[in-house]
């Protein structure tokens, strides 16, 4: 009698659950309703036979319960049965399985009115690139992918110039106009997913996959890799910001063209090192930064990393803590660069500076820290020499109690907390899988190796 009660709360509780659950499907927020519609009936047909089978094997328990007095009857074979239950299996099948085969076939056909954005996937970020004024994708080609070309533009297709590329996570769409999103990777298999819009799809590399929908309602929707890409791959988020068009040709208007790109002059060294005076104050006259002014080493970072810090810095992304001490005070130091031009300049001088050689000052266990940087090393390199296509900094011979103050930060939240700062949220996650002080000091006395 136990199991049988057992079985029975399980298909009321379970009903009940269903029903009551405070965990459903978000709003729909595309044209993929019916997409809804077939899970639901693939629901409701697994429900029927889930309460049917558990409540048959509740009845049959209690009815053929051991008797002393009874013998049971033994029937090896039962054709009528068989083919009754061959015959709603089928239909059951055939039930669950005929409105996804209606929906694929809308799926996969795409109205010859829908906008074109091309959705890059890259280990761990997002970037989308669309059509400019002509409404025609420029080509593209993984062999001409390099630091100043990341979506890989080729240099011989006049209709690419116009292209709008946007290397951010956020992606703007128009409402209520169906658009085709081109899926591709640049390194490994990833899964372009945005819940409330029922749309989902592998992004694999050397290919370019593809799905079509048509935004029904304004909001903020977001963006997941659902394909196992690497060990980050939990940090690889995106949002697709829905408009009205009104907003959305204000937002595309501030974008960057491929002409745009092409046209910003490399920083120049001689004029950036004018600029670095007043960094030289604190930093050193070569960089090699200054303990007692808390200021870290800058000539053992990549220019394109020193450029996007002081970026953060001057737009608040970084810095603007209460709890930023050091932070706060960089802020008004970035923003003395005036404009663009003036930070890829003292970048690029930057850039020339010899590291200087530094000195620990950390006690910790190399030998348990270069188990830790395993998780490090897959962005930061094997030697920690640091790897642009993951913007990831230089971390060898980088003064260690600044690196520890930053692991502090991006583990209390004081760095990386911001929206905008797309690689300081995955550092965030990172810096707290040292799970205690010792483990860091242990990383850092490896690093001190390197």
């Amino acid at each position: 009698m136990k199991i049988v009660v057992a079985l029975v709360l399980l298909v009321v509780i379970s009903l009940v659950f269903h029903w009551w659950s405070p965990w459903w499907m978000t709003p729909v927020a595309s044209n993929w309703g019916n997409i809804d519609t077939t899970i639901n009936i693939t629901l409701y047909i697994t429900a029927v036979v889930f309460v049917a089978v558990n409540l048959f094997m509740a009845w049959a328990i209690f009815r053929y319960r051991h008797n002393p007095s009874r013998r049971s009857h033994y029937e090896p074979e039962n054709k009528k049965l068989e083919i009754w239950l061959t015959v709603i299996t089928t239909v059951g099948v055939a039930a669950m399985l005929a409105p996804g085969l209606v929906v694929w076939a809308d799926f996969v056909n795409v109205p010859e009115n829908a906008d074109e954005v091309e959705v890059v996937g890259e280990q761990w970020q997002w970037s989308y690139r669309l059509p400019g004024v002509d409404g025609v994708l420029g080509e593209v080609d993984s062999r001409y992918v390099k630091q100043d070309n990341p979506f890989g533009m080729s240099p011989n297709d006049p209709a690419g110039g116009d292209d709008v590329l946007v290397s951010s996570n956020e992606l703007h769409l128009p409402i209520d106009r169906p658009v085709k999103l081109l899926l591709r990777s640049k390194d490994v298999l990833h899964n372009f997913a945005v819940p409330q819009f029922r749309v989902k799809m592998d992004l694999v590399p050397g290919m370019v996959t593809y799905v079509w929908l048509t935004p029904t309602r304004t909001g903020k929707f977001d963006i997941l890799c659902m394909e196992l890409c690497g060990i980050a791959h939990y940090t690889m988020r995106g949002y697709v910001v829905v408009d009205q068009q009104e907003d959305f040709d204000s937002w595309l208007a501030q974008q960057q063209t491929w002409s745009d790109m092409q046209a910003i002059p490399p920083g120049d060294p001689i004029a950036g090192k004018a600029s670095f005076a007043t960094c030289a104050a604190c930093h050193g006259q070569q960089g090699e930064g200054n303990i007692a002014m808390n200021a870290p080493s800058l000539a053992v970072l990549p220019p394109w990393y020193i450029a996007r810090q002081i970026e953060h810095f001057k737009r608040g992304i970084r810095g603007a803590s209460e709890a930023d001490e050091f932070g706060r005070q960089m802020a008004p130091m970035a923003n003395m660069l005036i404009d663009d031009s003036a930070i890829r300049n003292v970048a690029a001088y930057i850039g020339t500076l010899e590291p200087a050689p530094t000195k620990g000052t950390i006690s910790g266990d190399p030998e348990k820290g270069a188990a830790h940087f395993t998780t490090c090393g897959t962005c930061h390199g094997a030697q920690a020499q640091g790897n642009y296509a993951l913007q990831a900094p230089r971390l060898a011979g980088q003064d260690d109690w600044y690196l520890k103050r930053q692991l502090q930060n991006f583990r209390l939240g004081v760095r990386g907390a911001e929206k905008q700062d797309t690689y300081g949220h995955q550092m965030v996650l990172m810096a707290r899988s040292l799970s205690n002080e010792q483990s860091v000091d242990d990383l850092l006395a490896y690093l001190n190796t390197l």
